[in-house]
């Protein structure tokens, strides 16, 4: 019973975490950028899930698939991947829509910043180390 608690209780708060860390990028994108409408709770909370499952499952397996046209295209294809994670999220979420291009990669890369500041705020938190924010 032991085992169970220390491998469950630190992957289930570090994934509650990361729901988190993603539902906040969600919201900057959302006050950063007009045509990003995010609306209600729900749809914050599915959206978040969405793109955290899709980060966590599709994009590895998209990257690897992909990597030649990643490296030929010198990484532009893989900021393409990251459009089509938040369009997922925003296809399945309701009361979520994002208009043009342009805020599509205005949205990946709010989403990227706010998900390493909040990756390099939590690994100092499990190092035990006082978070630092530069």
């Amino acid at each position: 019973m032991l085992w169970f608690y220390t491998v469950v209780v630190p992957f289930a708060s570090r994934l509650v975490i990361a729901w988190g860390i993603n539902l906040a990028a969600l919201w900057a994108a959302n006050a950063i950028w007009d045509g990003v409408r995010i609306h209600g709770w729900e749809a914050y909370l599915i959206g978040s899930a969405v793109l955290g499952i899709a980060n966590a499952v599709l994009k590895p397996l998209l990257t690897i698939l992909t990597l030649p046209l990643i490296i030929i295209t010198l990484g532009f294809f893989y900021l393409v991947i990251n459009i089509g994670m938040i369009a997922l999220a925003e296809w399945i979420a309701p009361n979520f829509s994002i208009d043009g291009f342009w805020t599509y990669v205005g949205t990946v890369l709010v989403v990227s910043a706010v998900n390493w500041i909040g990756g390099q705020v939590v690994g100092d938190v499990e190092r035990h180390v006082r978070p630092r924010l530069i």
